[in-house]
């Protein structure tokens, strides 16, 4: 069974997202749909790059990723295809799929082409645009049929992590803030890894706080499970997931986690001094 996955940020107040399936089930009711998030803040670009990136990994090789962030109809922008790692994400030309394949080259470019006649009228991107291209595709179509190739797409730079040298200092900066209260930095694990060995320790700052240990895990933070308790509340740096360098409460949430507890912002730098 084909997958198509959902990312917006639509809400789910309004009547978009139901608009969205019911528009897919329309023209094929066989197909798995899932939703990923539609709670991104309108027009994140860089919330939703960091959420996909991470999320469609888990998916099987040949899901159609459709993408509606910042994708509201403008006849003067295009609407693009990736075929990339294996699987296929519609957007608009807006940069966001350069964000979530900052670091992998895409296999095929597309500009969208199934909605290009002068008297077509576009009342709603994802509907319009994005369904009938994913459903084509769900369906075994070839890409080639809906989309023109195309040598590149707009591209924005992700917010990269930098080594000062003559300071002896990473400098990075936090990108994503999740539903735990966790503070989540742009500096990537490797990065940090292939800058330390040269140096013996190391202390994270940030607003007046400094951490000077680096867990693999949440889990890591406790040394021992049966004193579990002890540990409530404790504060750590960690490698997630994605291999980012993550501020941690353990078993924080939204009201008192790393978020309202060290009271950092998206943009706001994180730095890693070596000693």
């Amino acid at each position: 069974m084909s997958i198509i996955t959902l990312t917006s940020d639509f809400g789910n107040l309004d009547y978009r997202v139901a608009a969205v399936k019911g528009k897919i089930l329309s023209l094929n009711p066989e197909v798995n749909i899932i939703d990923i998030t539609h709670d991104i803040q309108a027009f994140n670009l860089i919330q939703t790059s960091y959420i996909v990136r991470n999320a469609y990994k888990y998916f099987p090789k040949g899901s159609i990723h459709i993408l509606s962030v910042d994708s509201f109809y403008h006849r003067s922008r295009k609407n693009i295809l990736y075929k990339a790692d294996g699987s296929y994400f519609l957007a608009a030309d807006n940069g966001l799929l350069s964000l979530i394949f900052f670091d992998i080259k895409p296999e095929a470019i597309y500009e969208l082409t199934l909605n290009n006649r002068f008297d077509d009228i576009i009342d709603f991107t994802s509907t319009d645009i994005f369904v009938p291209a994913a459903v084509h595709l769900a369906n075994g179509g070839l890409p080639e049929v809906i989309g023109r190739k195309i040598d590149s797409a707009k591209q924005l730079m992700f917010p990269r992590a930098v080594y000062n040298e003559s300071e002896g200092m990473i400098i990075g900066e936090v990108t994503y803030i999740d539903n735990f209260g966790n503070i989540i930095s742009n500096i990537n694990k490797d990065f940090f890894e292939n800058i330390s060995k040269g140096y013996n320790g190391f202390t994270i700052k940030f607003r007046n706080l400094s951490l000077s240990r680096i867990f693999s895990s949440h889990t890591e933070v406790v040394s021992d499970w049966e004193r579990e308790t002890e540990y409530h509340g404790q504060s750590a740096a960690i490698f997630n997931d994605g291999q980012q360098l993550e501020l941690t409460i353990y078993k924080g949430s939204k009201k008192n986690g790393a978020k309202s507890l060290f009271g950092l912002n998206v943009g706001e730098n994180i730095y890693i001094e070596f000693s």
